[in-house]
């Protein structure tokens, strides 16, 4: 996948909120690639509530790999707030795109940009348990992910539960195969570029 990610006036300082607004548009792109790869490999998500279930826990993935890279190319307060305009960017892009397709949600749920945050302060913790490296990832088949293979894996059984039944057993093979070494490839390359 090709992703835009120079900018335009190169050599001017860039905020951890500019960078941050672009990555989520980038990581927006991604997601949506992965999730449309998905569906031509015959993996049953349909339009609607499980499109913007699938569509939630692949966008916190990426943003958790977004923070891994971070980690490795940021100093410490730059890359907090990197993170933190990061995923409010693209609870914000979520926002938007579930709030034109499905109806309202109902006022005890709170708002949809709210639920996004809440998912990503519930799961980064859960991620955090594993180690990651992107440098480990592209190119690489799934048993060879090496220190890697945990934090791929929780995300796969994170999708097993917005898939059917006839796609949970076949989804982390999927994911861990094709999606996630293309998808954090994207990323790696866009961040670096983004960067500079």
């Amino acid at each position: 996948m090709r992703v835009k990610s120079q900018w335009f006036q190169k050599g001017t300082p860039k905020t951890p909120q500019q960078t941050a607004s672009a990555m989520a548009f980038i990581a927006w792109r991604v997601g949506q690639n992965m999730l449309k790869q998905m569906r031509t490999a015959h993996f049953s998500i349909e339009i609607g509530a499980q499109y913007f279930a699938f569509t939630r826990e692949v966008l916190v993935f990426l943003l958790l790999v977004l923070d891994r890279i971070a980690y490795e190319r940021m100093e410490a307060q730059a890359r907090i707030e990197f993170v933190t305009a990061l995923v409010r960017r693209m609870a914000e892009i979520l926002q938007e795109n579930e709030d034109t397709w499905l109806a309202a949600s109902p006022a005890e749920e709170g708002n949809r940009f709210e639920q996004f945050i809440d998912l990503f302060n519930e799961l980064a913790p859960h991620y955090g348990e594993f180690n990651f490296n992107a440098n480990q990832l592209p190119n690489q088949l799934p048993n060879q992910l090496e220190g890697n293979f945990e934090f791929v894996r929780y995300f796969g059984f994170r999708m097993e539960s917005v898939m059917p039944d006839k796609d949970k057993r076949w989804v982390t093979d999927q994911l861990m195969a094709i999606e996630v070494p293309e998808a954090v490839e994207t990323l790696s390359r866009a961040i670096k570029g983004i960067l500079q």
